[in-house]
C-alpha cells in the first residue's frame, strides 16, 4: 500500500500538469480575440457591431457544439476527446490563411467558429475532469490553478499577436485613412497578410499537442455510472434538467462569460474611445488578464481554507458590481483601469460555479458539463449586444448591461446553488 501511494500521487500531479497545458492553450487561443477585434476592424473596415462578431463567431460555437461534444465524449472518453478537440482547433487556425489572402471577413469568422468548436470539445472534457480528479471541496482551488495557466497564456497571447500584426498600428491607421483606391486596398491587403505566419505556427503546435495527449498516460475517469456518493437526487432523477442548481448554474455561467469577455475583449477599443493611442490600447487585454491571475492566486490561498466556494462567488460578484460602477463614473485611464480590474473580480467566478453546478450529478456529469459549456455562448451574445449599444449610446454607457448580470451571479452564490429540488 505504501508503495502504491507515491505512484498514485505522481499520476495525480502528472494529470494536473497535462490538463494545465490544455488550459494554457485555451487561454492563448481565446484571448487573441482582444487583439483580433481592432485588427479586423481596421483590416476589413468594420463598424463596432461588425467587429464584435469576432466574439460572436468564436463563442456561439460553444452553444452549437457542446451537445454533440457530450455524445463524442461518451464514444471516445475524455483523453481521446481532448486530442480530437486540439486537431479541430488546428483546422480552424489554418482557415486564417485563405481568409488573410482574400481579406474575407466571413472566412475569418469561419476559422474562429471552428477553433471555438474544438475548444467546446476540449472544455466539455477538461472542466469536469479537473473537478472530479480530486476532492470536491478543493475543486475551486484546482480550477484556479488551471485559470492561472489559462490567463498567463491569455496575457502572453495578445502581447505576441499585437506585436506581430499591429506593430505601428496608429501610423498604419493614419496611412489607411489617408489613402484611396488601389493604394488603400494594397495597404489593407498587406495588413491582413500579417496573421498568416502566426496562425500556421499555432496550427502546428496544436497538432503536436493532440498527438502528445493521445499517447499520454492521462487516466480515464468513468462518469457514466452512478456514483456511490452522488446523493439521492442523482440516483432518483431521470435527466439533467431535473437539477435546478445546474440550470441556474448554466444561467450564471452564461452571464459570467459575457462579462468576462467584455472586460477582456472590449477594453482595447474602450481605451481608444477614451483617447488612448491604439499603439498602447492594443495591449490592454493583457492588463485584464494580469488582474485575473492575481485573483486566481488569492483564490488558491483562501479557498477552501478561509472562504468556501459559494462565498468566494458572492464576493466576486459584489466586486464586479463595484468596479463596473466605478468605471461608469470615472474617465480616461482610471475608467479603463477599473475595466481591467474586473479581471480580478471575475477570477474566482468560473472556478466556483463549476463545482457548485455539477455537485451531485453522478451519471449526469457529462450532460451537465455539456450544458455548462453551452453557457460559454454568453461570450458570443452579450458582447454583441454591447457592441450594438456602443453605436447608440457610446462605449462607456454601454457597460451598464454588466450590472444586472453580476446581480444574478451574486444571487447564485448566495442562494441559487442550494436549490436542489
Amino acid at each position: 500500500m505504501n508503495n502504491t501511494l507515491p505512484t498514485e500521487r505522481r499520476m495525480y500531479f502528472r494529470s494536473i500538469a497535462i490538463i494545465g497545458t490544455l488550459y494554457f492553450i485555451f487561454g492563448f487561443v481565446t484571448w487573441l480575440n482582444g487583439t483580433l477585434i481592432p485588427f479586423l476592424k481596421l483590416a476589413c473596415e468594420l463598424s463596432n457591431l461588425q467587429a464584435y462578431f469576432v466574439t460572436f463567431a468564436f463563442y456561439i460555437s460553444y452553444l452549437v457544439m457542446a451537445p454533440p461534444s457530450s455524445w463524442v465524449l461518451h464514444k471516445t472518453g475524455f483523453k481521446n476527446g481532448m486530442a480530437l478537440g486540439l486537431l479541430i482547433m488546428a483546422v480552424g487556425s489554418l482557415i486564417f490563411i485563405p481568409a488573410a489572402l482574400t481579406r474575407e471577413y466571413g472566412l475569418f469568422l469561419t476559422g474562429l467558429f471552428i477553433q471555438g468548436s474544438g475548444l467546446a470539445l476540449l472544455q466539455t472534457a477538461a472542466n469536469p475532469y479537473i473537478t472530479i480528479i480530486g476532492p470536491r471541496e478543493s475543486a475551486a482551488r484546482r480550477i484556479a490553478i488551471m485559470g492561472i495557466c489559462n490567463k498567463v497564456a491569455g496575457t502572453i497571447g495578445p502581447l505576441i499577436l499585437g506585436a506581430l500584426i499591429l506593430s505601428g498600428a496608429e501610423e498604419t491607421k493614419r496611412e489607411i485613412g489617408a489613402a484611396v483606391g488601389v493604394a488603400k486596398t494594397q495597404l489593407l491587403d498587406t495588413l491582413a497578410l500579417g496573421v498568416i505566419n502566426p496562425y500556421i505556427v499555432m496550427a502546428i503546435i496544436l497538432a503536436l499537442l493532440a498527438v502528445m495527449i493521445r499517447f499520454s498516460g492521462l487516466p480515464q475517469i468513468d462518469t457514466d455510472q452512478d456514483e456511490p456518493n452522488a446523493g439521492v437526487e442523482a440516483r432518483t432523477k431521470k435527466a439533467w434538467y431535473q437539477f435546478p442548481h445546474l440550470i441556474l448554474g448554466f444561467i450564471a455561467l452564461f452571464f459570467y462569460v459575457g462579462v468576462e469577455v467584455m472586460a477582456g475583449d472590449t477594453i482595447g477599443l474602450y481605451g481608444t474611445y477614451m483617447g488612448i493611442s491604439l499603439d498602447y490600447s492594443k495591449y490592454f487585454t493583457s492588463l485584464t488578464l494580469i488582474s485575473m491571475v492575481i485573483g486566481y492566486i488569492v483564490g488558491i490561498i483562501v479557498i477552501p481554507t478561509y472562504i468556501k466556494q459559494h462565498a468566494a462567488l458572492s464576493i466576486s460578484a459584489g466586486l464586479g458590481i463595484l468596479f463596473t460602477l466605478l468605471a461608469l463614473f470615472t474617465h480616461g485611464f482610471i475608467s479603463v483601469a477599473f475595466i481591467a480590474l474586473l479581471g480580478f473580480a471575475n477570477a474566482m467566478v468560473w472556478p466556483s460555479i463549476w463545482p457548485l453546478a455539477i455537485s451531485g450529478l453522478g451519471k449526469f456529469t457529462k450532460a451537465g458539463s455539456a450544458l455548462l459549456v453551452m453557457g460559454i455562448a454568453g461570450g458570443a451574445i452579450i458582447p454583441l449586444f454591447y457592441g450594438w449599444l456602443v453605436d447608440i449610446i457610446g462605449n462607456q454607457q454601454a457597460y451598464w448591461i454588466m450590472i444586472p448580470l453580476y446581480v444574478f451571479i451574486l444571487f447564485y452564490g448566495m442562494k441559487g446553488h442550494k436549490i436542489k429540488n
